[in-house]
């Protein structure tokens, strides 16, 4: 089926040029960052070294301007390699946005090139021990002292927290008598600041290779000029960005599927049962056409919503559905699909067991399939 999203022909090159740059840079590699937990600083420095890193920052950053379809390929293609641990998207489309549209010209200056280059790797520290998706529940503070803010607190499950440079803490600056929704703001703590440390690596079930660990503050202090936009406005700045962010999450669990589709196919047409090939099975038939239809169904529904997004208007009820609908669909394929390949899909040496771990996480973090539902019945008026 023919995708509604009008990539031009310059698109459809760079997807095939950063297919060959992922298929040299990270070729067999994947299992190796996987058993290490942590990728490699130096594919950063490659990914930002071919342009991959940030593409639609403005040239006088260093960018290429490019507009958001670039960002789609690069989260597509990775999800279709199954490297899914390598988090550019977050990167990409979720943090380096609060620095472009909320930092200040000095601050663009100083920070958007390193992001560029692959020198500069971002984080973002929103969730915490008592504060997962209910983000007016954390207690990191920040207390302004002379010219600089001193923040204390701890984040967990932070994604890029031993290979981050520069990372967005949201943390509260109000006061107990402040709304919970003005009493937030947004800082930049750079990898050197006094008192900031990180966890060692969480140990997961999927994404093995994405480094994820506790961030501690304790009296860390921070230049006054690194807060982002004004001060008591950061829940305000987050509920923006999410729109974005939940639809990178959603277009990397629908390639995910399609690719998880494809490989599958490919196994049950050579794979014997009982003297012929699986695929010749009624109940295997069925369900890849069961879940070829899922996936059919997604795709339009997340082409509808690049298109929307990429055109400015709010879809913010519609990209809920999404992060809900397709990453619970994503799971759902993984598993299944795993399922045919028999005891071969509980090996890591097939990509399927990759899929299936690594689509866990997509229906919790981002906000969980639950809090989605939440979400969309309110946007509904009910």
């Amino acid at each position: 089926m023919e995708r509604t999203v009008k990539f031009t022909e310059g698109h459809q090159i760079f997807r095939e040029s950063f297919r060959r740059f992922l298929m040299k840079e990270i070729g067999d590699r994947y299992p190796q960052w996987e058993e290490a937990g942590i990728v490699p600083r130096d594919i950063w420095k490659k990914f930002g070294d071919n342009g991959y890193l940030v593409p639609w920052a403005p040239e006088q950053y260093g960018g290429a301007g490019a507009d958001w379809l670039y960002s789609v390929i690069i989260t597509e293609e990775l999800a279709r390699y199954g490297a899914s641990g390598l988090f550019v998207p977050l990167h990409n489309d979720i943090v380096a946005p609060y620095i472009h549209s909320y930092g200040t010209e000095e601050q663009r200056e100083r920070w958007l090139p390193g992001c560029i280059t692959g020198d500069t790797i971002l984080a973002v520290a929103m969730t915490e021990p008592e504060a997962g998706s209910d983000l007016a529940a954390i207690r990191t503070t920040a207390r302004r002292d002379g010219d600089s803010w001193v923040l204390n607190g701890q984040k967990t499950f932070i994604s890029n927290a031993h290979l981050a440079d520069l990372v967005v803490v949201a943390a509260r600056t109000g006061g107990k008598e402040t709304a919970p929704h003005q009493a937030m703001s947004l800082f930049a703590v750079e990898r050197d600041a006094p008192g900031f440390s990180r966890g060692e690596l969480i140990k997961k079930i999927g994404l093995k290779a994405q480094d994820t660990a506790e961030l501690f503050f304790d009296d860390c202090r921070i230049p006054a000029g690194n807060i982002l936009g004004e001060e008591g406005q950061g829940f305000i700045y987050l509920m923006q960005k999410l729109q974005q962010e939940r639809l990178v999450c959603a277009l990397g669990s629908q390639a995910a599927a399609e690719k998880g589709l494809e490989i599958t196919i490919e196994y049950v047409k050579e794979r014997k049962l009982f003297g012929k090939p699986l695929s010749k099975f009624q109940n295997t038939q069925f369900l890849l056409a069961d879940l070829a239809s899922q996936i059919t169904a997604g795709r339009c529904f997340i082409d509808e919503l690049i298109n929307n997004h990429v055109a400015g208007r709010d879809v913010t009820k519609e990209t809920c559905m999404a992060k809900y609908w397709v990453c619970e669909m994503a799971m759902h394929v993984a598993d299944r699909c795993l399922q045919l390949f028999g005891g071969y899909g509980y090996c890591t040496e097939y990509m399927i067991s990759r899929f299936f771990v690594d689509a866990r996480i997509q229906t919790i973090y981002a906000g969980t399939s639950e809090v989605m539902k939440l979400i969309v019945s309110r946007l509904m008026g009910l």
